[in-house]
């Protein structure tokens, strides 16, 4: 046994980091459901959702640059503090790449939304909601097979995204004539399919933490 993990039997329950990690995975999952249903709205209505997801990733890198503020005051953390350096960055930069399509929507005026871009953003829905779970998880760390399980879910709906990226991608190159509208279609996409990468690299911290404690 570490000795981090020794202290954590004699000092009081954490609260510090856990509160992070929480609020963090309800702001990511909003993150993701705004953006779904931000392609699913009136074209009227996108704008403000799109704004909306460019705002909630603001919030959870102001969340992110806290944990590593509190990583550097605090001597004792309820896990390695490399692991909850790595982990909220990873948070971070899924938020990144699902604001960054937010803001490519918008800047480029995307007014047909493919069922590709619908497909994309609901695996990263389903992938958030996945994420989500596993940073709840980290309170007690006492359900092992459940964050196993949520780092399989998250493995499989990248596979998922990747497959519907490489198909849009093709099916653009195949029916679209305007090389603007490729590009630009190909960067939304490319942006969204990174943020389920994203996930994956949560899902890997998840496992080496759940490897640690098991």
């Amino acid at each position: 046994m570490s000795l981090n993990n020794i202290f954590q039997f004699l000092v009081p329950k954490d609260k510090v980091f856990y509160p992070l990690f929480e609020q963090a995975a309800l702001k990511l999952q909003l993150l993701s459901q705004t953006l779904h249903e931000a392609v699913n709205a009136p074209s009227k209505e996108r704008d403000k959702m799109l704004k909306q997801v460019e705002s909630l990733q603001l919030e959870i890198e102001q969340l992110t640059q806290r944990t590593k503020i509190e990583l550097v005051k605090n001597f004792i953390t309820p896990f390695d503090r490399e692991d909850i350096y790595n982990l909220m960055t990873a948070v971070d930069q899924v938020a990144d790449n699902l604001a960054d399509g937010a803001s490519r929507m918008r800047l480029y005026q995307i007014d047909k939304i493919t069922k590709p871009l619908r497909k994309l953003t609901e695996a990263n829905l389903d992938a958030c909601r996945e994420v989500s779970k596993g940073l709840l998880e980290l309170k007690s760390l006492k359900n092992l097979s459940l964050l196993s399980e949520v780092c399989k879910n998250i493995v499989h709906l990248e596979r998922k995204a990747d497959k519907v990226f490489d198909k849009a991608v093709l099916d653009i190159f195949e029916n679209e004539n305007d090389a603007i509208e490729i590009i630009k279609y190909k960067e939304v996409m490319s942006s969204l399919e990174s943020a389920t990468d994203s996930c994956k690299d949560v899902a890997n911290v998840l496992e080496t933490i759940t490897v640690k404690y098991s």
